[in-house]
């Protein structure tokens, strides 16, 4: 969540929120664009519209999941209040864009158990992995673990010495 701070006067000052700051929309912008590209690649070498619109739409949900896992795992260590209006924002663009997804490639001409029924799920499947995997991302880039996290107990079977 960005912020705009405006000091109208010497004890009046105003704040305006928006969704994001300038880096993120640069990113769900090379998503967007990066699906669009992947759509009319697809739609000029296979001529199928469904499969095209759904691994465009596809690849757009799963770099758009990553960025957000990112974010998430990032926000995490922020304050409570702070990380929960951000993620209710991103919970309700995810959301939102997957089911957007999955009406359009079930509205799509082609009918059928895949087209009606499988197909529309992907787009939302490949978000939440990708979002999971960016999560996972930003964890390992951390050198040092945070002293917060419980110890990971040990196997006996690895912890057993040999005889």
């Amino acid at each position: 969540m960005g912020q705009i701070v405006k000091q109208l006067s010497e004890h009046t000052t105003r704040y305006y929120w928006y969704p994001g700051d300038k880096r993120e929309w640069g990113r769900a912008a090379v998503a967007a664009g990066t699906g669009l590209v992947a759509i009319a690649v697809l739609l000029w070498v296979t001529a199928d519209v469904l499969i095209s619109v759904t691994l465009g739409v596809s690849v757009t949900a799963a770099i758009a999941g990553a960025n957000f896992g990112r974010r998430d795992y990032r926000a995490a260590r922020r304050a409570a209040m702070v990380h929960a209006s951000r993620a209710a924002w991103r919970g309700l663009v995810e959301g939102c864009g997957g089911a957007a997804a999955a009406v359009l490639i079930a509205n799509l001409p082609p009918r059928g158990l895949v087209a009606d029924w499988i197909l529309p799920i992907v787009p939302a499947t490949a978000g939440a992995l990708a979002h999971q995997a960016g999560m996972l991302y930003e964890r390992l880039t951390q050198v040092a673990t945070p002293s917060d996290l419980p110890p990971v107990p040990a196997s006996r079977l690895l912890s057993m010495q040999p005889e």
